[in-house]
């Protein structure tokens, strides 16, 4: 059995239900229904681009062309989300394209434990040497589910990795220090969040439903077509297809981010800051909206250090790197809405019970 196939459960294409609702496996005929999606996804993230860039080109011109603020600041958020994340995402395809083709087989998976719980463990700790933030994991985590994991496995893993990473220590320290136990409450935060839902979902009867359709497509003519090519060709190959995917849900994503930001005031969150309740609401709220890359995050909450209570901030540290806005956009390139759902609720419960408790202990 391959490894693909094994793993996903997946042995043909998805076909689309019929008209009595069933659903049925089978080689696709005609169109393929991703060849049109994808052209429309790279449209619409095109057009977002140009006019942003369009937007701000036309600032200096004068004031009578001037944009309002909100306009402004909605073209300067969006643009900061995409410069910041970028780089990342190129490098997270880049490692997923080692991973997937050039890491020999079997060389992974026989330092890991075969017990699942170790096993995830022991995953959920890769992002110690693969130091790519949020946004960057998701090609990562979708290389890791072709090369063989499970998709729990790729669930913990996507999860842990932006917090259990070197950056995001060092800058966390940097940030904080050992004051009021912030490091440590988000280093294990982290830890715990994404082992336990990747503990929930290795309960689930079928885990290749967590997927998406098109990606468990993608993954099949993956293992068909795999070895037609070289090393260099696949890899070229895979390049072009994960940015596919990728980047147009990062534009959207970041564009979201940026509406958001600038429908929503910081002045009611900054005012709930005292409350030892309220203050952790307030910023995880903050954490879904500004879509801050987990790398910087500990310097952007700086400060509201001296406002907010010291478990608002770990909430914050916690439950951004995981399902703000652009991340959820990027997920859902290879989960579905309901598995999206699943991590979402389990997040902002943990999170919030996480910050409540550091209050009530500081």
């Amino acid at each position: 059995m391959s490894r693909t196939t094994g793993t996903l459960g997946v042995d043909d294409d998805w076909t689309a239900p019929d008209d009595d609702g069933a659903e049925h496996w089978g080689r696709t005929e005609g169109r393929d229904p991703r060849n049109l999606r994808t052209p429309l996804l790279i449209g619409v993230a095109l057009l977002v681009v140009v006019g942003l860039f369009v937007l701000r080109a036309l600032m200096p011109l004068g004031e009578a062309l001037t944009p309002p603020t909100a306009v402004r600041d909605f073209v300067t958020l969006t643009l900061s989300v995409v410069v910041e994340s970028l780089p990342f995402v190129v490098l997270g395809i880049v490692l997923s394209i080692l991973v997937q083709i050039w890491l020999p087989d079997g060389w992974l998976e026989r330092w890991l434990p075969t017990q699942p719980i170790l096993r995830r463990a022991c995953i959920s700790l890769l992002g110690m040497f693969l130091p790519v933030c949020e946004c960057g994991n998701v090609p990562l985590a979708r290389g890791l589910i072709v090369r063989g994991f499970t998709v729990p496995e790729s669930i913990t893993f996507l999860l842990a990795a932006p917090i259990l990473n070197p950056i995001v220590i060092v800058t966390t320290h940097q940030a904080f220090g050992w004051d009021g136990g912030i490091l440590v409450a988000r280093l294990v935060g982290g830890f715990l969040l994404a082992n336990l839902i990747g503990w929930l979902f290795s309960k689930h009867p079928d885990p290749s439903s967590l997927l998406t359709p098109t990606f468990q497509a993608s993954c099949e003519v993956t293992e068909q077509h795999g070895h037609e090519h070289t090393k260099v060709e696949r890899s070229l190959q895979q390049f072009v297809a994960e940015a596919r995917a990728i980047m147009p849900a990062l534009l959207i994503g970041s564009a979201v981010a940026g509406a958001v930001q600038v429908l929503v005031p910081r002045e009611v969150l900054v005012t709930l800051g005292a409350n030892p309740v309220w203050s952790v609401l307030a910023m995880m709220t903050l954490a879904v909206i500004v879509s801050i890359c987990s790398n910087v995050d500990a310097f952007f909450v700086l400060s509201f250090g001296s406002t907010f209570m010291p478990g608002s901030i770990v909430a914050f540290l916690v439950l951004g790197p995981v399902v703000d806005v652009k991340m959820l956009a990027l997920m859902r390139t290879t989960y579905t809405t309901r598995t999206l759902v699943i991590i979402t609720a389990v997040a902002v419960l943990f999170s919030a019970a996480l910050g409540f408790g550091v209050n009530a202990l500081a």
